[in-house]
């Protein structure tokens, strides 16, 4: 089967089932996992340079809010008609994320081939799980896809398991930096799953714009800072959005050392199977516990110039 993935959380799921090497089409934005990704060709391109914007330029150019105005994405649609896909994966959530799916639709309609269009439109954790087995039932691999989702909620609760019983620390997590966004959708349930309690969003949410004097209000244990598609490096060029912000340095967060720059574009703004990676990298940062592999520097650091307790 041919499959092009017009969204990078496909990309994951279709290489979790194994399938990767049935990939003939993927956006410039599908890095993961990297060795099988490389050598796929590229169909989408962005009207923006976002390494070389701030966040509020990013936000402006796209109508001045991070999940809404025009898709940011080129397709090819020649290079899209020459790969002649049996399956294209798409999603209808945010056009900032990804190809609009009434771009891929358009362009649908003139691939001479019987194509056909999955969009995937997960807004809680168990929605993301779920895709697994929808994905999956389209590619022919359903038992496979079942046997994944099982292994990936076991990873859940063994999360679930390491942290009971312990104290809840009160979380805000900020998806944009400028405007200051919080994470929304299943971010809420990875915070909980992970031994937190999340504040000023909740599960499946489509949030909004939120404003700095809302964040100090919340009096948050712990802030975790993970922007829509920004790794840590990105991020951190950015840092003085928020400590230059008036009352930073007394947010009980701040005073104790809890503050944490993560791979958002890896575990958190992509709703694939790396989400489960997501919650346990959680609870190392909120609790210390290990229920996966050690979290790595590049997972989860110390937000700059915030004392270490």
């Amino acid at each position: 089967m041919r499959i092009v993935s017009l969204l990078p959380a496909a990309t994951d799921i279709v290489a979790e089932l194994g399938l990767a090497a049935q990939l003939v089409g993927r956006t410039h934005e599908c890095d993961w996992p990297p060795r099988d990704v490389a050598s796929v060709p590229v169909v989408t391109g962005a009207h923006l340079d976002q390494d070389a914007l701030s966040s509020r330029e990013i936000s402006d150019a796209v109508g001045g809010s991070a999940h809404s105005g025009s898709s940011l994405y080129t397709l090819d649609t020649a290079m899209l008609a020459a790969l002649r896909p049996d399956v294209i994966l798409t999603q209808d959530l945010c056009d900032v994320c990804a190809v609009s799916y009434e771009k891929v639709s358009d362009a649908v309609r003139l691939l001479d081939a019987d194509t056909r269009v999955l969009s995937l439109e997960p807004r809680t954790l168990d929605d993301v799980l779920d895709c697994l087995v929808t994905v999956g039932e389209l590619l022919g691999v359903r038992e496979r896809a079942e046997q994944r989702r099982a292994s990936l909620r076991a990873r859940l609760d063994t999360v679930r398991t390491a942290v009971a019983g312990r104290d809840r620390p009160r979380v805000v997590a900020v998806e944009w930096l400028d405007p200051l966004w919080p994470a929304g959708h299943w971010v809420p349930e990875q915070i909980a799953a992970a031994g937190g309690t999340p504040l000023l969003a909740g599960p499946g949410e489509h949030t909004k714009p939120m404003t700095w004097e809302k964040v100090r209000a919340a009096e948050a244990d712990v802030v975790l800072v993970l922007p829509c598609g920004f790794p840590p490096e990105r991020t951190l060029r950015e840092a003085d959005l928020l400590t230059r912000l008036p009352g930073w340095s007394d947010l009980p967060a701040v005073r104790s050392g809890q503050v944490w720059v993560l791979d958002g574009p890896a575990y958190f703004n992509r709703p694939g199977p790396r989400v489960v990676r997501g919650a346990e990298v959680l609870a190392g940062v909120l609790h210390g516990v290990r229920p996966g592999e050690a979290v790595t520097p590049d997972e989860a650091r110390p937000f700059p110039d915030v004392p270490r307790r």
